[in-house]
């Protein structure tokens, strides 16, 4: 395997801190060529120094002097704001583009570095949920490849790669449940903040966290996966996997399936797909199946959990509704982690937006940037009557 030259689009979050812990094992495949971050400055500067990265954005403007006075003196090149990501992620001297920045804000620099061919390994899934036909349209069109990191869609990569191109007939998107799994309707309605915030399994940033815990993160998987595989999303079947070392299955029309199976460790699906089509070692627990026990799945519970609904309802109009329903959660999951608002307030949030947008049946790239801003201030209209 020939080194890659690798930009981290988000490097201070979650998966940007694993995807350099994946690298650090392995800086003779690996080049860091590029980091953002949109305000952990002294982390930046940190990463940067350590990786001695090439250039580092610092999106939020007002940090940008504290980071070029670190780094300038080590011939670290030091930019500032979302332009200047877009324009270095599309630059002749990276490879990779690992899309790890949150939310809506991935989609402008996956779209810049999709034009410029670079392979993306998308971790940033409202990419393709805001804009789904377009970003794979674009995609096709300049020849890109769009390599999964969530640990679920690499999953289901994996399994692929062993069906000699064979269509499945059904994809088992599995779910870990979040914490409030066994819960009754009447106590989630009340949990706070800190309870919503415990995952049971993985290790992630605060919002989606929130997302796991209302299970739009699986919802908004269920879009994704629609793009990524080309499959109609009454195919892609959430199943509830407590103990998340199934990470995902396809199924074929001779009634096998096949699994991809591994510890919650999102360094591995990071590391696929910087390397794909090799694997390489990685410092991580590897499975034991002695001790596993049990392995055990349940039917989600849409009662419990409307917002995985929501997200069906959303696929299901197509056009531009899974961006105003992405856009709303991005509203609601602020205001409750602000506690503003209660924990089911989010999808009353998310349907009361989805309800009062404007519908695109075929939106170009203009219309999804046009519906996320006109949703974002909708949700916020909405969030008024909710805060308590």
């Amino acid at each position: 395997m020939e080194k890659r030259r690798i930009a981290i689009l988000g490097s201070t979050g979650s998966i940007g801190r694993q995807a350099l812990d994946v690298i650090r094992q392995h800086r003779d495949l690996f080049e860091v060529e590029l980091l953002t971050a949109n305000n952990s400055s002294s982390l930046l500067i940190e990463q940067a120094l350590e990786f001695e990265a090439n250039s580092v954005v610092i999106c939020n403007e007002a940090r940008y002097r504290e980071v070029a006075d670190a780094l300038q003196p080590h011939y670290i090149k030091v930019f500032a704001g979302m332009k200047s990501v877009c324009e270095l992620a599309a630059s002749d001297d990276i490879d990779i583009v690992l899309t790890a920045m949150v939310g809506f804000s991935g989609l402008e620099s996956t779209v810049a570095a999709i034009r410029a061919g670079k392979i993306i390994a998308l971790a940033n899934k409202e990419t393709l949920v805001a804009a789904g036909s377009i970003v794979t349209g674009l995609a096709r069109q300049y020849g890109t490849a769009i390599l999964p990191v969530d640990s679920e869609h690499s999953a289901i990569f994996q399994c692929l790669q062993g069906a000699c191109g064979a269509r499945p007939v059904k994809i088992h998107l599995t779910a870990s449940g979040g914490p409030f799994r066994t819960w009754n309707r009447e106590s989630i309605s009340s949990v706070t903040k800190k309870e919503a915030l415990c995952h049971p399994k993985w290790n992630m940033g605060q919002k989606v966290t929130i997302d796991s815990a209302t299970m739009m993160n699986k919802g908004l998987e269920v879009i994704e996966a629609k793009w990524l595989f080309d499959m109609d999303p009454g195919k892609i079947e959430v199943v509830v996997h407590p103990q998340s070392v199934i990470h995902s299955m396809v199924e074929f029309e001779d009634g096998a399936v096949i699994a991809q199976l591994g510890h919650p460790d999102m360094r591995e699906p990071i590391q696929y797909a910087l390397s794909y089509p090799s694997r390489l070692s990685l410092d991580n627990m590897k499975l034991d199946f002695a001790r596993l026990h049990e392995l055990t799945f349940y039917a989600p519970d849409t009662e419990k959990f409307p917002a995985l609904g929501l997200a069906y309802e959303a696929i299901a109009k197509g056009g531009n509704m899974p961006c105003v329903m992405n856009a709303a959660n991005e509203v609601a999951v602020k205001a409750f982690l602000e506690d503003r608002i209660g924990f089911y307030d989010i999808s009353g949030i998310i349907s009361d937006t989805m309800a009062g947008a404007d519908f695109v049946k075929e939106p170009d790239l203009d219309d999804i940037f046009g519906t996320n801003t006109a949703a974002l201030r909708k949700a916020g209209e909405i969030l008024d009557k909710y805060s308590r």
